[in-house]
């Protein structure tokens, strides 16, 4: 008898360790909820997926709910429990866009729905015109926006490439009139075919262009030089200073969600980000590394929902 106190003793002393150790965090596999069709936000997201399934030892799996700009899959994510088994990657837009975009429409709240786990990377865009325009830069464009009427393609009302452009115009004082396509593909192909005079894209997709002079580069929309591109200046360099405009992925988890979890998280796409094969990934992808936070992810998407608000506002930018 006295054996089998000692044992329960034992038994009962041991039993908050296994209690841990049975809900260590991540104890079955993951869903990670992408945001749009398979493209570079899904390509980069498996890469990352693999590299934390290899390190938290569970599966990472992916599935696509694409529509309405992101607010379809983020819809669905916000109402899932918050224990670190759905999680949400999507472009950043969804949370700094979509807001002032789709106001009552939205179906989410961006800050209190979501926990911000990272902002992994962010990105610019290239201002390209076709090689019939008479403009070899960025002042002589606005120059002759002001004398014949010039027009910039996008992707669709509330793209990027639609965002960069009024931005643009805004600060530059530039008059062009807005071509929306159904994605940013036909908007390329009309540049290049000398239907519309401009338009702004991401810079891995318009280089190869470029380089075979199909398309004329004149700057690009984020602080800093592209390394794809070193040669090609930013908008802040040439008389704006302040110009910046990139985009991101953001990997969010539903509010609620445990802060060791969303921490460990965390740290788990910065380890993968740090990764060689990661590394000249995102090179080619003209991707650059953030190394944030979830506080300073959060404060990005803040920051930049803000800028948003105005521009939308001041362009009376809507979806349709």
């Amino acid at each position: 008898m006295k054996f089998m106190h000692h044992f329960a003793l034992a038994a009962f002393a041991l039993a908050p360790s296994f209690a841990l150790a049975q809900a260590a965090y991540p104890n079955k596999a993951v869903k990670i909820v992408v945001s749009t069709v398979p493209g570079p936000l899904d390509t980069f997201v498996r890469i990352i997926a693999e590299k934390l399934s290899t390190s938290l030892k569970q599966p990472f799996v992916i599935e696509n709910k694409p529509g309405a700009g992101g607010n379809i899959a983020a819809q669905f994510v916000k109402d899932q429990p918050a224990d670190g088994y759905t999680l949400l990657f999507a472009i950043d837009t969804t949370f700094t866009v979509n807001p002032p975009l789709y106001k009552n429409k939205l179906g989410f709240d961006p800050v209190k729905d979501f926990a911000a786990i990272s902002v992994p990377v962010t990105y610019g865009q290239m201002l390209t015109v076709n090689p019939s325009v008479p403009a070899n830069n960025v002042k002589e464009l606005i120059a002759l926006s002001k004398q014949k009427p010039l027009s910039y393609a996008s992707g669709g009302n509330g793209s990027p490439s639609h965002l960069v452009g009024a931005l643009f115009l805004a600060t530059t004082g530039a008059n062009m009139t807005h071509i929306p396509y159904k994605g940013t593909g036909q908007s390329v192909v009309d540049v290049i075919g000398g239907r519309v005079d401009m338009l702004f894209a991401v810079t891995s997709g318009v280089l190869p262009y470029v380089k075979d002079s199909r398309l004329r580069a004149l700057a690009v929309s984020s602080a800093q030089r592209s390394p794809l591109a070193p040669d090609v200046p930013t908008v802040a360099e040439l008389g704006y200073p302040g110009f910046d405009v990139s985009f991101a992925y953001a990997l969010m988890a539903p509010a609620g969600t445990p802060n060791d979890i969303v921490q460990l998280l965390s740290r788990e796409v910065q380890k993968a980000m740090a990764s060689p094969d990661v590394q000249e990934k995102n090179r080619a992808a003209d991707y650059a590394a953030t190394n944030f936070d979830p506080m300073q992810s959060a404060g990005w998407l803040r920051d930049n929902r803000d800028k948003w608000i105005k521009v939308i506002n001041d362009a009376s930018i809507s979806p349709e």
